[in-house]
């Protein structure tokens, strides 16, 4: 059985994401590049007799070595020689797309081109003639609408043919011109003359391309930095010629052909009115509605996220603290398990971890809502509308992306900011990502928002992240002026068509965010709430106001007196938290004891739990659409009685509640963070002006908040 390699490559916002999931779904593999943190994403397919093993190159506007994506993209093509190349085009913008297919072709690898988005083309207007654009190439071309699946067997059936008869489909040498294929040709000659080995290891045409475009990287790599004099006499005519730099004479003459081309297959059919996207734009991008339209859909998200999930969260408590609490105890009583294993599994184990997972509907539908914006094309929107807040700390709407990606996680906000140009911006932008906060947050405020703000809580818990944004401004403003000043940068965003992202598309993507919460719910929220129980529980058999950990807290406490939460149950859990977020929750479980006594809990069968079970979620489902559709309050009603919410107020006051809500929005993000802030960027500063920001930042506008909730006399 043959087996091949396909690269897939594209510029970013031409729906390669959506078509890699279209012809992957479920067997996509996500990891990273090795020794970097992009991501990269593999599948294996099978086509007949052929196994394909796809690979996703990051969304790259050219193969030049500016950029990591650019790096590892041209990097993978050179030197792991895949078989053939899916190139992925956005037909609305052939022109454009086409620059990076030149580069593509120089290499001399087999292509076939994905023409998606193939029915917007059509919708706008653009009739474009395939087959004159495969003679022009000499690749295979095939319409595609990733969204919807169209086109892609026939693609794929394209790669089996042109890796099957590569010989018939060798990419069209296309001509750049004269002068520079005479200067290509000259130090061809001069390379096979004197290296012919170097020649025998690289595509010749891109090699000569690279080589005179003084391309450092292609020159190191190579061993040929002793030939640059060379290089200089072979580009004098071509400079003096076009009175210009070698770059721009190459990039001139490859934008030259792809005008050319577009020009002869592509025709315009004159648009009697807008369409949607533009008509919506007028809306969504107005410089005075965009801010509140941003606002109000973030509203409006929060609101669907909690209403929707309260009767699942509710389920998922009710299975983990009745149901399995119930039989692992009754199990451990079977086998005489000691009382301190019994309380370690099931206070510890079960009762820490368990608190967390509660909230794995809420994550989950959360995502799913953030999934569907970013694929409709609305977050490119919200970075476009954010564009003149950013400005007024430097920095521009592009940096808004890393920070929305912070509402899902921190940690990959940071490996986002490598779409910014200059270090100053990624550095400052990585420095505010903190301020957003992230999903492990949520069940904080889920919990505390049920207890004190029941009737309110999905507009409390958006005030904490408008308070993220806003005090991101303002911190960003501070460092703007001090640590990092420089220039405003100009902001040039290509803002994608909308469109609807499929349902397949939505789940597979969803359950990549919702697995990275799952996977500290298996590793760092177990280990963490094992090690929280040894603290509880040091000396065995006393009071857990006497314990390792209680003192630890009490140590710590009074400086949290000034911001209204001074118990040392509070300074623990905060301490805690340091590592991860979830863990706050973890930690409040455990001390104040939300397992319910084994003598309080219904005698009932293993098989009637299990249908309890199945009834319970049957009512679940029923609750959140009555709650989705009438606008009641789902997570935050709390008809039953809870013991950690009741023991939580007994501990806060409202205004305490919301003054820790706020630190725990604003202090130190995770552990996590910390290692990939100091890895990304390589530097012991950064790390350690983050961790300064973080502490002293929030402790000053906790105390704002609740002193000045106290001075109007809401304490």
């Amino acid at each position: 059985m043959k087996r091949i390699t396909v690269a897939v490559i594209g510029n970013p916002n031409t729906g390669k994401s959506t078509l890699i999931n279209a012809i992957a779904g479920t067997r996509l593999q996500v990891g990273n590049w090795p020794g970097v943190t992009v991501e990269k994403k593999t599948a294996f397919l099978q086509v007949e007799d052929l196994t394909i093993n796809l690979v996703d190159l990051p969304g790259v506007y050219s193969l030049n070595p500016y950029t990591q994506e650019e790096i590892i993209a041209r990097d993978f093509l050179i030197k792991e020689k895949p078989d053939l190349i899916i190139d992925v085009v956005d037909a609305t913008n052939l022109e454009r797309n086409l620059y990076l297919l030149l580069q593509i072709l120089e290499l001399g690898i087999p292509v076939v081109m994905a023409l998606n988005m193939f029915d917007e083309a059509k919708r706008k207007g653009y009739e474009i003639d395939v087959n004159a654009l495969e003679n022009a190439l000499g690749i295979k071309v095939i319409p595609t609408v990733a969204t919807r699946g169209k086109g892609v067997k026939e693609l794929l059936f394209a790669v089996k043919e042109v890796a099957e008869n590569k010989n018939a489909y060798i990419p069209q040498t296309l001509n750049y011109g004269k002068e520079i294929e005479e200067a290509l040709k000259n130090l061809k000659k001069r390379l096979e003359k004197d290296y012919p080995q170097v020649l025998q290891r690289y595509p010749s045409r891109w090699l000569c391309l690279s080589l005179l475009e003084g391309d450092e990287a292609v020159l190191k790599e190579t061993g040929l930095t002793y030939i640059k004099s060379l290089l200089e006499e072979i580009r004098r005519p071509l400079i003096n010629t076009f009175n210009d730099d070698i770059d721009t004479i190459l990039a001139d003459a490859r934008y030259g052909i792809a005008r050319g081309i577009n020009k002869e297959v592509v025709r315009k059919k004159e648009k009697l009115e807008p369409d949607f996207t533009e008509r919506l734009d007028k809306i969504v991008l107005n410089r005075f509605l965009g801010i509140p339209i941003f606002l109000t859909i973030m509203w409006i998200v929060f609101k669907i996220a909690f209403d929707f999930s309260g009767p699942f969260c509710d389920w998922v408590d009710g299975v983990i603290s009745g149901a399995i609490a119930k039989w692992t105890s009754i199990s451990l009583d079977a086998l005489h398990s000691p009382e301190w294993l019994k309380s370690l599994i099931i206070d510890g184990i079960i009762g820490g971890v368990g608190a967390v997972l509660v909230f794995v509907p809420l994550i989950g539908i959360f995502m799913f809502i953030i999934t569907l914006l970013e694929g409709s094309g609305y977050l490119a929107r919200a970075a476009f509308v954010m564009d003149r807040i950013m400005h007024s700390f430097g920095l521009h709407g592009r940096s808004f992306i890393p920070l929305v990606i912070g509402f899902g996680c921190n940690v990959p906000s940071i490996y986002a900011t490598r779409v910014l140009e200059t270090e100053r911006d990624r550095k400052l932008t990585a420095l505010l990502c903190p301020c957003i906060s992230c999903s492990a947050r949520l069940p904080v405020y889920v919990l505390f928002a049920g207890a004190f703000f029941a009737k309110y809580g999905a507009t409390v818990i958006w005030s904490l992240y408008i308070l993220g944004i806003i005090i991101a401004v303002i911190l960003g403003t501070i460092l703007n002026k001090t640590f990092y000043k420089g220039m405003k940068p100009v902001f040039i965003m290509e803002l994608p068509p909308y469109r609807m992202p499929t349902f397949k598309y939505l789940m597979i993507y969803t359950w990549e965010k919702l697995k990275h919460f799952l996977i500290k719910a298996g590793t760092f929220i177990l280990a963490f709430s094992i090690l929280i129980w040894v603290l509880l529980n040091i000396p065995y058999g006393v009071p857990k106001d006497q314990t390792a950990l209680a003192r630890i807290g009490k140590v710590i406490s009074p400086v949290f007196a000034p911001l209204g939460f001074d118990s040392w149950e509070a300074s623990s859990a905060l301490l805690t938290g340091i590592v991860a977020k979830e863990i706050v929750i973890s930690t409040m479980a455990q001390i104040y004891g939300i397992q319910e006594e084994e003598e309080a809990q219904e005698r009932t069968t293993f098989r009637n739990d299990i249908k309890n079970i199945l009834v319970s979620f049957g009512e679940a489902v029923k609750n959140g659409f009555r709650n989705l559709f009438t606008l009641k309050s789902g997570v935050f009603e709390a008809e039953e009685e809870n013991g950690l919410k009741n023991r939580l107020q007994n501990a806060f006051t409202p205004l305490s509640a919301y003054a820790f809500m706020v630190f725990v929005l604003l202090y130190w993000p995770c552990m996590v963070f910390a290692f990939t802030l100091r890895a990304e960027f390589g530097s012991w500063k950064i790390l350690g002006q983050a961790l300064l920001i973080y502490t002293i930042m929030p402790w000053l506008t906790t105390f704002i908040v609740y002193q000045g909730g106290r001075l109007l006399g809401l304490g």
